[in-house]
């Protein structure tokens, strides 16, 4: 069902020889790689941010990547920690209240926080957005989602309450399932349950898995989205010869790139996508479409 009608060992023979070619050679004929704002433009403004999600439009970026977790009475809120500590003013605030889990805080609560001035003075009183927030904010801007289900093992049921949330909001619909939704986790069994959940939503896993193990991967993700320094154009090339769960040869999205040469170097391998805090950087290293 999912093996590309290539042999494996020619794949790999491949795969060596880009390695050794120049990123421009090595990518011949191939797409450019899709730029995706890691929790927006994270180099500019503070992650996860609906000042984040402005920063990535003013810069022409389509394609967001978020995180999203779940308040103590069941909201979805966009965070990447599953503590509020390091990027709000939690802290101070509820200084009684450690560790200070997003899961121990009401939504009404982590609204009050402050979750710009960590980042800078000038972005003070940026507040924490909830996943309805984050999606009005992306619409307006007409870009794209690709959402990160984190730490889903403390939150039984938020594939589930994520899909519904995204199908109230309208995405859901077939322009959004079509070119503007991702869902993805480092969480095999999250990815899983979301495709089993919601057949249609185009899925991702994060992470490395074995080239030994992707034809079971292949039944239920979309994409492999590693980490850009576990990678090469051999495994790249191997990810590409398996078809997904839609029928189409899987992808991959890369992570985090932040500087022009790491870009150039990746998009030499093939890869799909490229995640990164900074998507000008990225954008202006890599050839014109």
């Amino acid at each position: 069902m999912h093996a590309r009608a290539v042999a494996a060992t020619t794949t790999a023979l491949l795969g060596t020889a880009a390695l050794l070619l120049p990123a421009s050679q090595a990518r011949a004929g191939a797409e450019r790689p899709t730029v995706i704002a890691h929790r927006g433009a994270s180099t500019y403004a503070p992650e996860n941010t609906l000042v984040a999600v402005d920063k990535a439009a003013e810069l022409g970026i389509d394609w967001v990547e978020n995180d999203v977790q779940r308040t103590r009475d069941g909201e979805l809120v966009v965070l990447h920690d599953d503590s509020l500590k390091r990027t709000t003013d939690a802290e101070e605030v509820f200084p009684g209240r450690a560790p200070w889990k997003v899961k121990d805080f009401t939504a009404d609560e982590i609204a009050l926080l402050d979750a710009g001035s960590w980042f800078s003075p000038a972005y003070a009183g940026a507040r924490v957005p909830t996943l309805e927030q984050f999606i009005d904010r992306l619409e307006l801007h007409h870009q794209k989602l690709l959402l990160e289900i984190k730490n889903p093992d403390l939150y039984p049921g938020i594939e589930d309450q994520t899909l519904k949330a995204l199908d109230n909001e309208g995405w859901l619909d077939a322009d959004h399932l079509a070119s503007r939704l991702i869902v993805q986790s480092f969480s095999a069994e999250s990815v899983r349950t979301v495709h089993e959940l919601e057949p249609t939503v185009k899925t991702g896993f994060l992470g490395t898995p074995p080239t030994s193990d992707l034809a079971d991967y292949a039944d239920f993700a979309d994409q492999i989205n590693p980490s850009h320094s576990s990678i090469s154009s051999d495994y790249v090339a191997t990810v590409h010869e398996f078809d997904g769960p839609h029928g189409r040869p899987m992808e991959v999205f890369t992570w985090t790139v932040n500087d022009a040469d790491t870009a150039r170097l990746v998009a030499g391998y093939g890869v799909d996508g490229i995640i990164t805090n900074s998507p000008d950087v990225v954008r202006d290293a890599l050839p014109a479409e």
